[in-house]
């Protein structure tokens, strides 16, 4: 019956020779083939934005095993430096405990949950990217929630409280974890102000007012605690953030990065197990992180960092697209070339260990985490991966290949078929990446020595977990023996 691959499949060559040729050129041959010149010298460093954070589901999550199996599975494999997600102040972390005492109203402040899940992520080797919401029920203004786990999106009914909430968990983990420890910490306020889904009426004006108040409550903690936002969908306008930037300027409230979120499918169509979306090219989403910098250009936020905190082909967690090899050629130019845009930006999310639209109800069901909710190993996960054992000097890139050299000496590439995302124009069975590279001593001649190769790959026979699942005949929930 066979096992779901856990590793992407790999072939060994060697040795092979090859003779340098200097000059970053790629050269189309014919359809489906380019013929790269790797040049001997690094044209710069790579970035790695790509792996500065990664998003995950509420919270509470964290407090799972399977959420921390997932997390050191990651950690392990690819090693991100930071991880962000919904719901601090939701219910489910029990952090604002509203009382009352002989008629009068009290509040207490409980870091129990909030403590078990930075110690678990710091222990994986990852710190919190902060994002300050959703409303604790007992100071909502309103009913009005989203998600399956009704995470409430109305503004505090007392904004002093929610200040005093903010500054009260800000001052723990100062207390818990050290001031300089903290100050690494990104404080983001709110998630998509935006949309009415996320809040109530996408009232701008009152997001500004939370900001402002937030803002200011952040830095009377410690003036050097990062604070940013808007953390607005792709469907905001430049309106939106020259807005905000008008506003915060005006009123002098602090805002020590940008945040923002990209994505590239259109409506949803519900088809059986899921929904279709068309994709537009993956180039939209690097426009979509270009677009804060350039609305900002002439503002006093002109050169704030900026954070892409969720980034991905669908904004659905029921699109298979995110379980497939498609999906793995389709990002490898985002990732590439990102880090040229904005100071980092998160893959929304690391695992299906993710319950906005209730609890998964199958091992692949198009949910958007690099791993499934067993730890099954997604293709994209695999570019990840792949981009991990990058060297930290860049040789060369295109839009097919990025090509890196390691201190040692080891050249490696990362070469991907370019995908059109309507399907409209089928892609070559094969696309072929001929590459000359500088490796080993150079001899007298000019030449240079034999070469060591090894090849993983990812397609849609090889390290693909989700062809395996299906061939399988789907299985909801395979037996274990099948997933280990």
């Amino acid at each position: 019956m066979g096992r779901l691959p856990d590793r992407a499949e790999g072939q060994e060559h060697g040795p092979a020779g090859r003779r340098a040729q200097q000059g970053p050129r790629a050269v189309q041959e014919g359809a489906g083939v380019t013929r790269v010149h790797v040049p001997a010298e690094a044209a710069g460093a790579l970035p790695d934005a790509w792996r500065t954070c990664v998003g995950t589901g509420r919270l509470d999550l964290a407090l799972r095993r399977d959420h921390q199996d997932s997390l050191a599975l990651l950690q392990h494999e690819i090693g991100f430096r930071y991880v962000r997600g919904h719901g601090l102040f939701s219910d489910g972390m029990a952090v604002h405990r509203p009382y009352t005492h002989r008629g009068t109203r009290y509040v207490h402040h409980s870091f129990t949950h909030v403590d078990q899940v930075v110690d678990a992520w710091l222990a994986a080797g990852v710190r919190p990217f902060l994002e300050l919401g959703f409303m604790p029920g007992g100071l909502a203004s309103g009913e009005q929630t989203v998600f399956w786990w009704c995470g409430n999106v109305t503004p505090p009914r007392d904004l002093a409280e929610w200040t005093a909430l903010v500054q009260a968990t800000l001052a723990h983990l100062v207390d818990r974890y050290g001031l300089d420890e903290v100050r690494t910490w990104p404080v983001e306020v709110w998630n998509e102000p935006d949309l009415p889904d996320f809040w109530q009426h996408a009232d701008q004006d009152a997001y500004h007012r939370l900001y402002e108040a937030t803002a200011h409550a952040v830095k009377e903690v410690d003036a050097e605690l990062q604070v940013g936002g808007p953390a607005v969908s792709p469907g905001a306008g430049p309106d939106w953030l020259e807005r905000f930037a008008a506003f915060t300027e005006r009123r002098d409230v602090p805002v020590d990065f940008v945040s923002r979120h990209a994505y590239s499918s259109g409506p949803a169509q519900h088809v059986p197990f899921g929904v279709h979306q068309t994709l537009a090219p993956a180039g939209k989403l690097l426009d979509q992180f270009a677009e804060p910098r350039r609305t900002l250009k002439g503002t006093r936020l002109a050169d704030a960092p900026v954070h892409i905190t969720e980034f991905n082909s669908s904004y659905r967690p029921d699109n298979h697209v995110h379980d497939t090899a498609f999906h793995a050629a389709y990002l490898a130019p985002v990732l590439a070339g990102g880090g040229d845009l904005v100071d980092s930006f998160s893959y929304w999310t690391f695992s299906d260990v993710f319950e906005e639209a209730g609890v998964p109800t199958a091992l692949f069901h198009g949910g958007f985490g690099l791993l499934t909710h067993r730890q099954v190993r997604k293709p994209t996960f695999h570019l990840y991966a792949f981009l991990a054992r990058m060297g930290p000097d860049l040789l060369t890139r295109g839009d097919d290949h990025l090509v890196t050299r390691h201190p040692d000496g080891r050249v490696t590439v990362l070469a991907w078929a370019p995908v059109d995302p309507t399907g409209a124009a089928p892609g070559p069975e094969a696309h072929v990446l001929r590459l000359s590279v500088p490796v080993g001593a150079q001899d007298a001649a000019g030449g240079r020595g034999e070469a060591f190769v090894r090849r993983l790959s990812v397609d849609e026979e090889h390290g693909n977990a989700y062809t395996a699942w299906r061939r399988m005949g789907s299985p909801r929930s395979p037996r274990p023996h099948r997933l280990d």
